[in-house]
C-alpha cells in the first residue's frame, strides 16, 4: 500500500501514521524525520537543507524531490510506504508523480485528517506546553496554518481530481480515528 498522508498542523498525522504504518506493516517515510537524520548525519542534503531551515525558510521543492526519490528505491519502500508531510505543495505532487510513474508505481490513497480550526489551536497549544516546543505558540500555529492553506491545501483538490483523496474526521480518541483510516483504506 502506499499512501500520501496530509492536513493541517494539529491534526495528528504523526500519531495516525504510525499506527497505519504498524497496522499495513509498511515503512513510515516522514519529511521532518528524514531531514533531521540527514542534517545529523551531514549529508550533503542535510547541509542544504540545513541553511534553509536556520532561515525559516522552507527546503527547496528539488532537494525533497531527489531526497524522496532516493528514499522510495530502496527495498524498505517497495513493500509499501506511508508518506507524511510530503508533498506539501502542488511541484511536489507532480514531481512526485513523476518519480512514481519511473518507478512504474501509482498511489493507492491520498488521506486528509479534518480537524475544526479552534480544536487544533488548543491541541497545539496544550502540546507546546507539555512538550515545550516553541513552535507551539498561538502565534506561530496562526501562521502554520496558514501556510498550510496556501500552500497544502491545494492538494486535496489535486487528489481528489485523480480519485485518491480520503477524507477522515480527525476528532475523537486516537484508537477511534484510527479504525476510521483502516476502514476506509480496506
Amino acid at each position: 500500500m502506499r499512501l500520501v498522508f496530509m492536513g493541517p498542523p494539529g491534526v495528528g498525522k504523526g500519531t495516525q501514521a504510525e499506527r497505519v504504518t504498524t497496522h499495513f506493516k509498511i515503512v513510515h517515510l516522514s519529511t521532518g524525520d528524514l531531514l533531521r537524520e540527514e542534517i545529523k548525519n551531514n549529508t550533503r542534503w542535510g547541509r542544504e537543507a540545513k541553511t534553509f531551515m536556520n532561515d525559516g525558510q522552507l527546503v527547496p521543492d528539488d532537494l525533497l524531490l531527489e531526497m524522496m526519490n532516493d528514499r522510495l528505491r530502496l527495498d524498505e519502500s517497495k513493500k509499501g510506504y506511508l508518506l507524511d508531510g510530503f508533498p506539501r505543495t502542488l511541484p511536489q505532487a507532480r514531481g512526485l508523480d513523476s518519480i512514481l510513474e519511473d518507478l512504474n508505481q501509482s498511489l493507492d490513497r491520498a488521506v486528509n485528517l479534518t480537524a475544526d480550526n479552534d480544536e487544533l489551536i488548543r491541541r497545539l497549544i496544550l502540546r507546546g506546553q507539555k512538550s515545550g516546543r516553541d513552535d507551539d505558540s498561538p502565534d506561530i500555529i496562526r501562521k502554520r496554518q496558514q501556510v498550510y492553506r496556501d500552500q497544502t491545501a491545494p492538494l486535496i483538490d489535486y487528489y481528489r481530481k485523480q480519485q485518491l483523496l480520503i477524507e477522515i474526521n480527525g476528532i475523537g480518541e486516537i484508537p477511534e480515528i484510527t479504525d476510521r483510516i483502516i476502514k476506509s483504506l480496506t
